[in-house]
């Protein structure tokens, strides 16, 4: 059992194959710090394979929400391109102060998981996602927005 995560944490993203994945858990669905329009919440990347298990903590806001929405968005995009000259790569959270995910849309695909501003290891590993994993990825994402009440656009929260 993971002690750090709350009774009301939420699993935010979940990529993952027959063998091994990298989720990103929400510690609970209750704000570390709320500014005008701005909700912060602590956060676990989780790694999980038969090499290497761990986890880091990321810092994420309502709009590193929005964010995770268009970058779902883009990858779509990049997907139904079939002649890429180079690998699409894109980081989120983008925030630069927290450990961050970077996403490189190959064949399989790669994810990393970099802290950068603490212990600087980065663990990558390769993911046969499958041809569900944006929609899945979106439901999570729709699922967690209405428990925080976020607003999937720009991230600015609702009012309830």
């Amino acid at each position: 059992m993971d002690t750090n995560s709350q009774p009301d944490a939420i699993e935010l993203i979940r990529l993952a194959d027959q063998s091994q994945s990298i989720s990103v858990r929400l510690r609970s669905t209750v704000p570390t710090l709320e500014s005008p329009g701005v909700r912060y919440y602590a956060a676990d990347a989780v790694v999980t394979s038969g090499f290497v298990n761990g986890s880091v903590l990321l810092d994420l806001d309502s709009g590193d929400l929005a964010d995770w929405d268009r970058l779902l968005d883009v990858i779509e995009e990049v997907e139904q391109e079939a002649d890429l000259d180079e690998p699409f790569i894109a980081d989120w959270p983008r925030s630069g102060n927290t450990a961050y995910l970077r996403f490189i849309a190959e064949d399989p695909y790669v994810v990393e998981v970099h802290d950068g501003t603490g212990t600087q290891v980065v663990v990558s590993m390769p993911l046969d996602l499958g041809e569900g994993w944006i929609a899945e990825s979106r439901e999570r994402l729709r699922v967690a927005q209405g428990v925080l009440g976020t607003d999937a656009v720009d991230g600015r929260t609702l009012l309830r």
